[in-house]
Protein backbone atom coordinates (compact mmCIF):
# COMPACT_ATOMS: atom_id res chain seq x y z
CA UNK A 1 0.00 0.00 0.00
CA UNK A 2 1.11 3.52 -0.78
CA UNK A 3 1.44 6.10 1.97
CA UNK A 4 0.01 8.82 -0.28
CA UNK A 5 -1.54 8.92 -3.73
CA UNK A 6 -1.73 12.27 -5.54
CA UNK A 7 -4.49 12.13 -8.13
CA UNK A 8 -5.44 14.42 -11.05
CA UNK A 9 -1.85 15.65 -11.36
CA UNK A 10 -0.26 17.57 -14.22
CA UNK A 11 3.43 16.74 -14.04
CA UNK A 12 6.56 17.36 -16.15
CA UNK A 13 8.08 14.56 -18.19
CA UNK A 14 11.49 16.00 -18.91
CA UNK A 15 12.53 13.21 -21.27
CA UNK A 16 9.54 13.98 -23.48
CA UNK A 17 9.80 17.71 -22.84
CA UNK A 18 6.09 18.00 -22.05
CA UNK A 19 3.49 18.00 -19.31
CA UNK A 20 1.52 14.82 -18.65
CA UNK A 21 -1.53 13.90 -16.58
CA UNK A 22 -1.80 11.04 -14.12
CA UNK A 23 -1.37 9.96 -10.51
CA UNK A 24 1.76 9.94 -8.38
CA UNK A 25 2.15 7.52 -5.48
CA UNK A 26 4.54 7.85 -2.54
CA UNK A 27 5.90 5.20 -0.19
CA UNK A 28 8.64 5.63 2.44
CA UNK A 29 9.54 9.12 1.24
CA UNK A 30 10.00 8.16 -2.41
CA UNK A 31 7.90 8.16 -5.53
CA UNK A 32 6.69 4.57 -5.90
CA UNK A 33 4.09 4.96 -8.67
CA UNK A 34 3.55 7.17 -11.72
CA UNK A 35 0.67 6.28 -14.00
CA UNK A 36 -3.03 6.45 -14.82
CA UNK A 37 -4.28 3.98 -12.22
CA UNK A 38 -5.47 4.33 -8.65
CA UNK A 39 -3.40 2.03 -6.41
CA UNK A 40 -4.50 1.64 -2.81
CA UNK A 41 -3.13 4.31 -0.50
CA UNK A 42 -3.48 5.28 3.13
CA UNK A 43 -4.18 8.87 2.05
CA UNK A 44 -5.35 10.40 -1.21
CA UNK A 45 -4.57 14.00 -2.16
CA UNK A 46 -6.50 15.40 -5.10
CA UNK A 47 -4.30 17.86 -7.01
CA UNK A 48 -7.34 19.05 -8.95
CA UNK A 49 -5.49 19.23 -12.25
CA UNK A 50 -2.77 21.42 -10.79
CA UNK A 51 0.95 20.93 -11.42
CA UNK A 52 2.88 18.43 -9.34
CA UNK A 53 6.51 19.39 -9.84
CA UNK A 54 9.73 18.19 -8.33
CA UNK A 55 10.51 20.55 -5.48
CA UNK A 56 12.38 23.62 -6.70
CA UNK A 57 16.15 23.49 -6.13
CA UNK A 58 17.67 26.91 -5.49
CA UNK A 59 21.31 26.53 -6.50
CA UNK A 60 22.25 30.08 -5.50
CA UNK A 61 20.98 31.70 -2.31
CA UNK A 62 22.42 33.17 0.89
CA UNK A 63 21.62 31.23 4.02
CA UNK A 64 20.63 32.35 7.51
CA UNK A 65 23.10 34.07 9.77
CA UNK A 66 23.01 31.96 12.91
CA UNK A 67 24.34 33.34 16.17
CA UNK A 68 24.46 32.15 19.74
CA UNK A 69 21.69 34.50 20.84
CA UNK A 70 18.91 32.54 19.23
CA UNK A 71 19.23 30.49 16.10
CA UNK A 72 16.16 30.73 13.91
CA UNK A 73 15.03 30.30 10.36
CA UNK A 74 13.57 33.02 8.19
CA UNK A 75 15.06 32.87 4.74
CA UNK A 76 14.67 29.08 4.70
CA UNK A 77 10.99 29.53 5.56
CA UNK A 78 10.65 31.90 2.61
CA UNK A 79 12.34 29.27 0.44
CA UNK A 80 9.72 26.73 1.50
CA UNK A 81 6.86 29.18 1.03
CA UNK A 82 7.88 29.75 -2.60
CA UNK A 83 8.16 26.03 -3.33
CA UNK A 84 11.85 25.31 -2.83
CA UNK A 85 12.73 22.04 -1.14
CA UNK A 86 16.53 22.24 -1.45
CA UNK A 87 18.66 25.39 -1.18
CA UNK A 88 22.38 25.93 -1.69
CA UNK A 89 24.02 28.59 0.49
CA UNK A 90 27.54 29.88 0.92
CA UNK A 91 27.55 31.65 -2.46
CA UNK A 92 29.57 34.66 -3.64
CA UNK A 93 32.49 33.63 -1.44
CA UNK A 94 30.56 34.41 1.73
CA UNK A 95 29.62 32.25 4.69
CA UNK A 96 27.16 33.90 7.07
CA UNK A 97 28.00 31.31 9.73
CA UNK A 98 31.12 29.12 9.97
CA UNK A 99 30.50 25.97 7.94
CA UNK A 100 30.76 23.51 10.83
CA UNK A 101 28.56 25.66 13.05
CA UNK A 102 25.88 25.99 10.38
CA UNK A 103 25.71 22.23 10.03
CA UNK A 104 25.58 21.80 13.82
CA UNK A 105 22.73 24.27 14.25
CA UNK A 106 20.53 22.42 11.75
CA UNK A 107 21.09 19.29 13.84
CA UNK A 108 20.42 21.12 17.10
CA UNK A 109 17.17 22.56 15.74
CA UNK A 110 15.99 19.13 14.63
CA UNK A 111 16.08 19.89 10.92
CA UNK A 112 15.32 22.84 8.66
CA UNK A 113 12.42 24.12 6.56
CA UNK A 114 14.28 22.94 3.43
CA UNK A 115 17.22 20.71 2.66
CA UNK A 116 20.46 22.68 2.77
CA UNK A 117 23.66 22.22 0.82
CA UNK A 118 26.57 24.62 1.23
CA UNK A 119 29.56 25.98 -0.59
CA UNK A 120 32.61 27.01 1.35
CA UNK A 121 33.26 30.72 0.84
CA UNK A 122 36.67 31.91 -0.30
CA UNK A 123 36.20 35.59 0.59
CA UNK A 124 35.21 34.75 4.16
CA UNK A 125 38.54 33.04 4.74
CA UNK A 126 40.43 35.72 2.86
CA UNK A 127 39.09 38.33 5.25
CA UNK A 128 39.92 36.08 8.21
CA UNK A 129 43.54 36.49 7.09
CA UNK A 130 43.17 40.23 7.60
CA UNK A 131 43.09 41.01 3.90
CA UNK A 132 41.15 44.04 2.72
CA UNK A 133 39.31 44.37 -0.56
CA UNK A 134 42.38 45.61 -2.41
CA UNK A 135 45.11 43.75 -0.52
CA UNK A 136 47.05 41.18 -2.54
CA UNK A 137 47.38 37.84 -0.77
CA UNK A 138 50.79 36.37 -0.03
CA UNK A 139 51.52 32.73 -0.81
CA UNK A 140 51.48 32.00 2.92
CA UNK A 141 48.02 33.53 3.25
CA UNK A 142 46.70 31.69 0.20
CA UNK A 143 48.00 28.41 1.65
CA UNK A 144 46.25 29.14 4.96
CA UNK A 145 42.99 29.90 3.13
CA UNK A 146 43.31 26.73 1.11
CA UNK A 147 43.61 24.65 4.28
CA UNK A 148 40.34 26.16 5.54
CA UNK A 149 38.66 25.32 2.24
CA UNK A 150 39.93 21.74 2.43
CA UNK A 151 38.49 21.40 5.92
CA UNK A 152 35.03 22.51 4.81
CA UNK A 153 35.14 20.30 1.73
CA UNK A 154 35.99 17.33 3.93
CA UNK A 155 33.06 18.27 6.18
CA UNK A 156 30.57 18.18 3.31
CA UNK A 157 30.74 21.39 1.26
CA UNK A 158 29.58 20.95 -2.34
CA UNK A 159 32.37 23.14 -3.69
CA UNK A 160 34.06 26.54 -3.41
CA UNK A 161 32.50 29.91 -4.15
CA UNK A 162 34.15 33.25 -4.89
CA UNK A 163 33.00 36.86 -4.83
CA UNK A 164 35.61 38.40 -7.09
CA UNK A 165 33.89 41.78 -7.35
CA UNK A 166 33.70 42.04 -3.56
CA UNK A 167 37.49 41.68 -3.20
CA UNK A 168 38.95 43.01 -6.46
CA UNK A 169 42.48 42.07 -5.41
CA UNK A 170 41.59 38.43 -6.08
CA UNK A 171 43.44 37.50 -9.25
CA UNK A 172 42.66 34.70 -11.66
CA UNK A 173 45.79 33.00 -10.38
CA UNK A 174 44.53 33.27 -6.80
CA UNK A 175 41.25 31.60 -7.79
CA UNK A 176 43.09 28.79 -9.53
CA UNK A 177 45.44 28.36 -6.57
CA UNK A 178 42.45 28.05 -4.23
CA UNK A 179 40.77 25.50 -6.49
CA UNK A 180 43.82 23.27 -6.21
CA UNK A 181 42.35 22.45 -2.79
CA UNK A 182 39.68 20.47 -4.57
CA UNK A 183 40.37 17.79 -7.11
CA UNK A 184 36.89 16.25 -7.07
CA UNK A 185 35.38 16.67 -10.55
CA UNK A 186 31.91 16.23 -9.08
CA UNK A 187 32.29 19.36 -6.97
CA UNK A 188 31.19 22.79 -8.13
CA UNK A 189 33.07 26.06 -8.28
CA UNK A 190 30.95 29.21 -8.46
CA UNK A 191 31.84 32.86 -8.85
CA UNK A 192 30.30 36.26 -8.58
CA UNK A 193 32.08 37.89 -11.55
CA UNK A 194 34.78 40.55 -11.43
CA UNK A 195 32.68 43.39 -12.89
CA UNK A 196 29.37 44.11 -14.60
CA UNK A 197 27.75 46.13 -17.41
CA UNK A 198 30.41 47.68 -19.67
CA UNK A 199 33.00 45.30 -18.21
CA UNK A 200 30.77 42.22 -18.18
CA UNK A 201 32.19 40.47 -21.23
CA UNK A 202 35.83 40.37 -20.02
CA UNK A 203 34.51 39.11 -16.68
CA UNK A 204 32.61 36.30 -18.38
CA UNK A 205 35.65 35.38 -20.47
CA UNK A 206 37.73 35.20 -17.27
CA UNK A 207 35.29 32.69 -15.75
CA UNK A 208 35.30 30.60 -18.93
CA UNK A 209 39.10 30.59 -18.77
CA UNK A 210 38.96 29.38 -15.16
CA UNK A 211 36.63 26.55 -16.20
CA UNK A 212 39.10 25.43 -18.85
CA UNK A 213 41.81 24.98 -16.23
CA UNK A 214 40.03 23.11 -13.42
CA UNK A 215 38.63 19.56 -13.10
CA UNK A 216 35.32 20.50 -11.43
CA UNK A 217 32.23 22.21 -12.83
CA UNK A 218 31.96 25.99 -12.85
CA UNK A 219 28.86 28.10 -12.22
CA UNK A 220 28.61 31.73 -13.36
CA UNK A 221 26.54 33.33 -10.60
CA UNK A 222 23.45 35.49 -11.23
CA UNK A 223 24.16 36.34 -14.85
CA UNK A 224 21.38 38.93 -14.96
CA UNK A 225 23.12 41.29 -12.56
CA UNK A 226 26.32 40.94 -14.58
CA UNK A 227 25.16 41.60 -18.12
CA UNK A 228 21.50 42.65 -18.27
CA UNK A 229 22.66 46.22 -18.83
CA UNK A 230 23.05 46.04 -22.57
CA UNK A 231 25.44 43.10 -22.87
CA UNK A 232 23.14 40.05 -22.54
CA UNK A 233 22.98 39.06 -26.22
CA UNK A 234 26.77 38.97 -26.49
CA UNK A 235 27.12 37.31 -23.08
CA UNK A 236 24.68 34.52 -23.95
CA UNK A 237 26.33 33.92 -27.32
CA UNK A 238 29.73 33.55 -25.66
CA UNK A 239 28.39 31.39 -22.83
CA UNK A 240 26.33 29.14 -25.10
CA UNK A 241 29.33 28.50 -27.30
CA UNK A 242 31.47 27.72 -24.25
CA UNK A 243 28.86 25.35 -22.77
CA UNK A 244 28.45 23.58 -26.10
CA UNK A 245 32.19 22.93 -26.05
CA UNK A 246 32.36 22.11 -22.32
CA UNK A 247 29.07 21.39 -20.49
CA UNK A 248 30.83 21.60 -17.15
CA UNK A 249 30.17 25.35 -17.46
CA UNK A 250 26.75 26.86 -16.76
CA UNK A 251 25.05 29.84 -15.14
CA UNK A 252 22.13 30.82 -12.93
CA UNK A 253 19.89 33.88 -13.11
CA UNK A 254 16.96 35.48 -11.26
CA UNK A 255 13.81 37.16 -12.62
CA UNK A 256 14.09 40.76 -11.40
CA UNK A 257 15.52 43.90 -12.98
CA UNK A 258 17.25 45.00 -9.77
CA UNK A 259 20.07 43.46 -7.78
CA UNK A 260 20.79 43.71 -4.06
CA UNK A 261 23.93 43.75 -1.98
CA UNK A 262 25.44 45.63 0.96
CA UNK A 263 25.65 49.37 0.38
CA UNK A 264 29.19 49.41 1.78
CA UNK A 265 30.49 46.86 -0.69
CA UNK A 266 32.86 47.56 -3.57
CA UNK A 267 29.91 47.19 -5.97
CA UNK A 268 28.92 50.77 -5.10
CA UNK A 269 32.37 52.30 -5.44
CA UNK A 270 33.78 54.74 -7.97
CA UNK A 271 31.96 54.94 -11.26
CA UNK A 272 29.08 52.56 -10.56
CA UNK A 273 26.30 54.97 -11.55
CA UNK A 274 27.95 56.22 -14.73
CA UNK A 275 28.82 52.63 -15.64
CA UNK A 276 25.18 51.60 -15.29
CA UNK A 277 23.81 54.81 -16.77
CA UNK A 278 21.73 55.35 -13.62
CA UNK A 279 21.10 58.00 -10.95
CA UNK A 280 21.35 57.95 -7.15
CA UNK A 281 17.55 57.65 -7.07
CA UNK A 282 17.84 54.24 -8.78
CA UNK A 283 19.28 52.88 -5.52
CA UNK A 284 16.82 52.07 -2.72
CA UNK A 285 17.85 51.34 0.86
CA UNK A 286 16.16 48.72 3.00
CA UNK A 287 16.63 49.40 6.73
CA UNK A 288 16.16 52.31 9.18
CA UNK A 289 16.90 55.15 9.09
CA UNK A 290 16.52 54.82 5.32
CA UNK A 291 14.05 51.98 4.97
CA UNK A 292 12.35 52.22 1.57
CA UNK A 293 14.19 55.45 0.79
CA UNK A 294 15.58 56.23 -2.66
CA UNK A 295 19.09 57.66 -2.45
CA UNK A 296 20.30 61.16 -2.97
CA UNK A 297 24.06 61.65 -3.14
CA UNK A 298 24.03 62.72 0.51
CA UNK A 299 22.02 59.69 1.67
CA UNK A 300 24.13 57.36 -0.48
CA UNK A 301 27.38 58.56 1.06
CA UNK A 302 25.98 58.55 4.59
CA UNK A 303 24.71 55.00 4.23
CA UNK A 304 28.03 53.77 2.85
CA UNK A 305 29.92 55.34 5.72
CA UNK A 306 27.60 54.66 8.66
CA UNK A 307 25.44 51.67 7.60
CA UNK A 308 27.71 49.64 5.31
CA UNK A 309 25.96 46.32 6.09
CA UNK A 310 22.56 47.66 5.02
CA UNK A 311 21.24 45.97 1.91
CA UNK A 312 20.61 48.25 -1.05
CA UNK A 313 18.51 47.48 -4.12
CA UNK A 314 19.85 48.87 -7.40
CA UNK A 315 17.44 49.14 -10.34
CA UNK A 316 20.14 48.78 -12.95
CA UNK A 317 19.04 46.03 -15.35
CA UNK A 318 16.85 45.81 -18.45
CA UNK A 319 13.71 43.67 -18.39
CA UNK A 320 14.07 42.24 -21.89
CA UNK A 321 17.57 41.02 -21.03
CA UNK A 322 16.30 39.35 -17.85
CA UNK A 323 13.79 37.46 -19.99
CA UNK A 324 16.50 36.45 -22.46
CA UNK A 325 18.68 34.95 -19.74
CA UNK A 326 15.71 32.99 -18.35
CA UNK A 327 14.53 31.75 -21.76
CA UNK A 328 17.98 30.79 -23.04
CA UNK A 329 18.54 27.12 -23.87
CA UNK A 330 21.15 26.90 -21.11
CA UNK A 331 21.02 28.29 -17.58
CA UNK A 332 19.13 27.70 -14.35
CA UNK A 333 16.74 29.74 -12.25
CA UNK A 334 18.04 30.70 -8.82
CA UNK A 335 17.05 33.36 -6.31
CA UNK A 336 20.31 34.90 -5.05
CA UNK A 337 18.12 35.41 -1.97
CA UNK A 338 19.65 37.50 0.79
CA UNK A 339 18.06 39.13 3.83
CA UNK A 340 19.25 41.46 6.57
CA UNK A 341 17.02 41.68 9.65
CA UNK A 342 14.16 40.32 7.56
CA UNK A 343 14.49 42.98 4.88
CA UNK A 344 16.02 42.83 1.44
CA UNK A 345 15.01 41.89 -2.08
CA UNK A 346 11.70 40.21 -3.07
CA UNK A 347 13.62 37.47 -4.91
CA UNK A 348 14.00 35.83 -1.48
CA UNK A 349 10.26 35.13 -1.44
CA UNK A 350 9.13 35.26 -5.05
CA UNK A 351 11.70 33.98 -7.55
CA UNK A 352 10.14 30.68 -8.62
CA UNK A 353 6.50 31.82 -8.58
CA UNK A 354 7.53 34.92 -10.56
CA UNK A 355 9.12 32.84 -13.30
CA UNK A 356 6.03 30.63 -13.52
CA UNK A 357 3.52 33.46 -13.31
CA UNK A 358 5.18 36.23 -15.30
CA UNK A 359 7.58 34.59 -17.74
CA UNK A 360 5.64 31.37 -18.42
CA UNK A 361 1.94 32.26 -18.08
CA UNK A 362 1.84 35.98 -18.87
CA UNK A 363 4.80 36.76 -21.11
CA UNK A 364 5.16 33.26 -22.60
CA UNK A 365 8.92 33.55 -22.99
CA UNK A 366 9.34 29.83 -22.31
CA UNK A 367 7.06 26.77 -21.89
CA UNK A 368 6.08 25.46 -18.48
CA UNK A 369 8.06 22.21 -18.79
CA UNK A 370 11.19 24.11 -19.82
CA UNK A 371 10.88 26.50 -16.88
CA UNK A 372 10.40 23.65 -14.42
CA UNK A 373 13.45 21.89 -15.82
CA UNK A 374 15.55 25.00 -15.12
CA UNK A 375 14.49 25.02 -11.47
CA UNK A 376 14.50 21.28 -10.76
CA UNK A 377 16.29 18.76 -12.97
CA UNK A 378 19.13 20.98 -14.17
CA UNK A 379 20.27 22.14 -10.71
CA UNK A 380 19.83 18.55 -9.42
CA UNK A 381 22.14 17.28 -12.17
CA UNK A 382 24.57 20.10 -11.47
CA UNK A 383 24.76 19.09 -7.81
CA UNK A 384 24.83 15.37 -8.50
CA UNK A 385 21.48 14.81 -6.77
CA UNK A 386 20.52 11.68 -8.66
CA UNK A 387 17.26 11.09 -6.79
CA UNK A 388 15.87 14.61 -7.04
CA UNK A 389 14.56 16.88 -9.77
CA UNK A 390 12.29 14.39 -11.56
CA UNK A 391 8.87 12.78 -11.31
CA UNK A 392 9.86 9.13 -11.64
CA UNK A 393 9.64 5.95 -9.65
CA UNK A 394 12.49 5.79 -7.15
CA UNK A 395 12.96 9.56 -6.93
CA UNK A 396 12.75 11.31 -3.59
CA UNK A 397 9.26 12.65 -2.96
CA UNK A 398 10.26 16.31 -2.63
CA UNK A 399 7.32 17.88 -4.46
CA UNK A 400 5.70 21.25 -5.04
CA UNK A 401 2.04 21.38 -6.07
CA UNK A 402 0.77 24.64 -7.56
CA UNK A 403 -1.97 26.15 -9.67
CA UNK A 404 -0.41 27.24 -12.97
CA UNK A 405 -3.28 29.71 -13.54
CA UNK A 406 -2.77 31.64 -10.30
CA UNK A 407 0.82 31.17 -9.16
CA UNK A 408 2.47 34.57 -8.77
CA UNK A 409 4.94 36.42 -6.59
CA UNK A 410 3.52 38.99 -4.15
CA UNK A 411 6.65 40.19 -2.35
CA UNK A 412 7.87 43.54 -3.64
CA UNK A 413 10.70 45.99 -3.11
CA UNK A 414 9.02 47.65 -0.14
CA UNK A 415 7.81 44.50 1.61
CA UNK A 416 9.35 41.05 1.15
CA UNK A 417 6.98 39.29 3.55
CA UNK A 418 3.85 38.55 1.43
CA UNK A 419 3.69 34.90 0.42
CA UNK A 420 3.28 33.87 -3.19
CA UNK A 421 -0.13 32.97 -4.57
CA UNK A 422 -1.05 29.63 -6.02
CA UNK A 423 1.11 27.14 -4.11
CA UNK A 424 -1.07 24.37 -2.70
CA UNK A 425 1.32 22.01 -0.98
CA UNK A 426 5.04 21.39 -0.60
CA UNK A 427 6.19 17.91 0.38
CA UNK A 428 9.65 16.96 1.61
CA UNK A 429 10.38 13.27 1.80
CA UNK A 430 6.74 12.58 1.02
CA UNK A 431 5.48 14.50 4.06
CA UNK A 432 3.62 17.79 4.02
CA UNK A 433 5.82 20.74 4.91
CA UNK A 434 3.51 23.48 3.56
CA UNK A 435 -0.27 23.38 3.20
CA UNK A 436 -1.80 26.33 1.29
CA UNK A 437 0.62 28.90 2.65
CA UNK A 438 0.89 27.49 6.16
CA UNK A 439 4.07 25.77 7.28
CA UNK A 440 2.83 22.58 8.94
CA UNK A 441 6.25 21.03 9.50
CA UNK A 442 9.30 23.27 9.28
CA UNK A 443 11.85 20.61 10.24
CA UNK A 444 11.64 18.08 7.42
CA UNK A 445 14.77 19.38 5.71
CA UNK A 446 18.27 18.28 6.60
CA UNK A 447 21.83 19.28 5.94
CA UNK A 448 23.09 17.37 2.90
CA UNK A 449 26.81 16.67 3.05
CA UNK A 450 28.12 16.34 -0.47
CA UNK A 451 29.47 12.81 -0.03
CA UNK A 452 26.09 11.76 1.38
CA UNK A 453 23.94 13.57 -1.15
CA UNK A 454 22.40 10.40 -2.55
CA UNK A 455 22.28 8.28 0.60
CA UNK A 456 18.83 7.11 1.56
CA UNK A 457 17.60 7.13 5.14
Amino acid sequence: MLDLLITHALYPDFEAGEMKRGSIGIRDGRIAYVGDGAPEAAEVLDAGGHVVSPGFIDIHMHEEKFDEEGERYRIAEMMLEMGATTAVGGNCGLLNTPFDRFREVIGELGGAPVNYMMFTGYNTYRRAQGLGHYDPASEEQMLAIRECLKKDLAAGACGISFGIEYDPAITTGEVLFALEADGDPEHLAAAHYRDDSIRAIPSIREMIEIQSRIPMKFQISHLSSCSAMGQMDEALAIINDAIDKDPRLNYDTYPYNAFSTHIGSTVFEDDCLSKWGKEYSDIMLTLPPYEGVRCTEEIFRDAREHYPEMLAVAFAMNEEEIAAAIANRHGMVASDAILNDGSGHPRAHGTFPRVLGKYVREDKVLPLAAALRKMTLEPAKRLGLTHRGVIAEGADADLTIFDPETIADRADFTDVTPQPDGIDWVLIGGRKALDHGRIVNGRLGRFIAFADRNKRD
